[in-house]
């Protein structure tokens, strides 16, 4: 509610924050939009199982995050575009920006539809409520947020939301800590061995899957379709600023989610039969355990509204873009063919905006359906065979100036062909066999089946779109000014407006006012009955965000003069 007012003065606002925010709420929702209900949970299972090897994502995105610093992010800034189809269409044309459109909005929907299911695991499992009743009620309160204040209040969610997750994550990591033995005894006692883990014979093969994921995380990351989080940057230099944020967070939360897990493994051996009503996702609840098991009364709350926003800051981002592709390549060009005025494409977003969150809603509810699947191969397994032919021309059409306008749907089309003969012929077993191995664990399938989709994507699919520069004639091209102009504009550093200092201002005094409430809240745990150990845990942690809150709000103080444009501002 303290964000609605700036998002409702046009649709550049609503959709991406007119381009005026500050590197450390960018940051923050870069950050968070690779962070869900996901990482506790299926994530957890996975390092639950199998200790070390659940960091291969997280390299992925540590690498990724460094190329963004480099070149990347200020290029994505420099698009000067609201939404990533509207960047489509100035480097593709306006056929490709409508073929991406009825691409990404159905992935958005599926990935979302993944995020949220497993927050329904999870919150399912705590309150032993009906699976399908908390996903209708996470997804319904996601929802409201994001319809009433647009980016504003998604990007500022996904600040507070960060707060939560590291009070929870660092606390939950200490005390695991402290009971196991120190790092020492995870490394020495975890059960099957701590790097290579159980029912792995094959060193060669947990290589390959650090490598090839930090080449699949790259891509994944840094694409015209993912650089709606550094549209809402004020210049390039806070969009760069917001990636080196999220590198930073990323290194310190890769190693802090996981020491739970691990110690859980060596602690709480059978954790993963304490809820054997989740089939294949009973051991995506290893967290919970550990909570209600060795943490004071009270952090079952605390990681629950964690995992709330975990889930929200990733569902919340999805809806608003999909509602910002929608008015922005359909609604407005093909509707109404650029008659509508600015209001009626933010009531038109709105809509859209309610639409998404429905479908997702019922696309976790499908995925519940699933009980076969643990959340990590299912979020494997949509990331791989859906999103890499979408995200290949997407990410090298930044990187490569001179290709037909058919590339980047054809790409597509023949990737989508690379990820069929991935699972029909192709599989683990078939590929194996080609040196004599024949006999394979579950969990090695399981790393093979993600190596080899995201090794033909690498060598098929993103071979496919740089062979067809070969047929690129400059002459013949009708939109050479257009991509011409593009790429001057994304050579080319944004700077910020006049009169951003009062705006970044107010972004730091209502941020600062929301982090205080949230650690007067945190401060009242301290009357839950608990050990003074457990008492002084909650303490600590309120008083390292009321320190932040304090921080912003200080920074926010403004002379008489200001104050005066500030209110006129508002």
């Amino acid at each position: 509610m303290l964000f609605k007012k700036m998002a409702s003065n046009s649709t550049s606002d609503y959709f991406r924050g007119g381009g005026k925010m500050l590197w450390w709420m960018v940051g923050a929702t870069a950050f968070m939009t690779q962070f869900s209900a996901w990482t506790f949970t299926g994530a957890a299972g996975k390092a639950f199982n199998d200790g070390f090897a659940v960091l291969a994502v997280f390299a992925g995105n540590m690498i990724a995050y460094v190329f963004a610093i480099y070149y990347f992010a200020r290029r994505f800034r420099q698009m000067r575009v609201d939404t990533p189809t509207e960047g489509v269409r100035r480097r593709f044309g306006s056929v490709n920006e409508q073929f991406f459109t009825w691409v990404i909005i159905p992935l958005s929907v599926i990935n979302a539809g993944v995020w949220l299911n497993g927050l329904g695991v999870f919150a399912s499992a705590v309150f032993d409520a009906d699976i399908n009743t908390t996903i209708y009620v996470t997804g319904a309160a996601v929802l409201v947020i994001s319809l009433i204040s647009g980016a504003w209040g998604v990007v500022a969610s996904d600040f507070i939301q960060t707060l939560v997750v590291a009070v929870i994550s660092i606390a939950c990591a200490g005390v695991a800590l402290y009971f196991v033995g120190g790092p020492s005894e995870i490394i020495n006692e975890f059960p099957g061995g701590f790097f290579m883990g159980p029912d792995m014979n094959y060193p060669l093969l947990l290589v390959c899957t650090f490598l090839f994921f930090i080449v699949k995380q790259l891509q994944s990351i840094n694409n015209m379709q993912e650089s709606y989080r550094f549209l809402n940057a004020k210049d390039s230099n806070n969009a760069t600023k917001a990636a080196a944020m999220a590198l930073a967070m990323m290194v310190f939360g890769a190693i802090i989610w996981f020491i739970p897990p691990w110690a859980s493994a060596i602690m709480y051996p059978d954790a993963a039969s304490a809820y054997p009503e989740l089939g294949a996702k009973a051991s995506d609840a290893v967290y919970l355990v550990f909570a209600r098991e060795t943490m004071p009364l009270g952090t079952v709350g605390l990681l629950m509204a964690g995992l709330f926003a975990a889930t929200m800051s990733s569902m919340d981002s999805a809806l608003n873009r999909n509602s910002g592709i929608f008015v922005r390549s359909f609604y407005s060009t093909i509707v109404r063919k650029g008659k509508a005025e600015d209001k009626e494409l933010l009531r038109a977003g709105q809509i859209a905006c309610l639409v998404n969150g429905i479908l997702v809603i019922g696309m976790a509810q499908f995925f519940n359906s699933l009980s076969h699947l643990s959340l990590f191969d299912l979020m494997m397994q949509v990331a791989t065979l859906l999103q890499s032919p979408v995200l290949v021309p997407l990410f090298l059409g930044i990187i490569i100036r001179k290709t037909p306008k058919w590339a980047p749907w054809a790409t597509v089309v023949f990737g989508l062909t690379v990820s069929w003969a991935v699972v029909n012929i192709f599989t683990p077993q078939y590929v194996m066999s080609w040196f004599g191995i024949e006999n394979l664990t579950g969990r090695e399938i399981g790393e093979l089946r993600t190596v080899i989709t995201i090794a033909a994507h690498l060598i098929f699919t993103a071979g496919f779109f740089c062979l067809t520069t070969l047929f690129y004639n400059e002459e013949k091209d009708p939109y050479v000014e257009t991509t011409k102009e593009f790429f001057e504009d994304v050579d080319t550093e944004c700077v910020s407006e006049e009169g951003q200092d009062i705006v970044d201002r107010m972004q730091r005094a209502k941020l600062g006012t929301l982090v205080i409430y949230m650690s007067a809240g945190l401060t009242l745990m301290v009357l839950i009955p608990n050990p003074l150990w457990g008492r002084l845990l909650f303490l600590g942690c309120a008083a390292a965000i009321f320190a932040v809150g304090y921080g912003l709000k200080r920074s926010a103080r403004l002379n008489d003069s200001e104050q005066a444009a500030a209110t006129s501002v508002n």
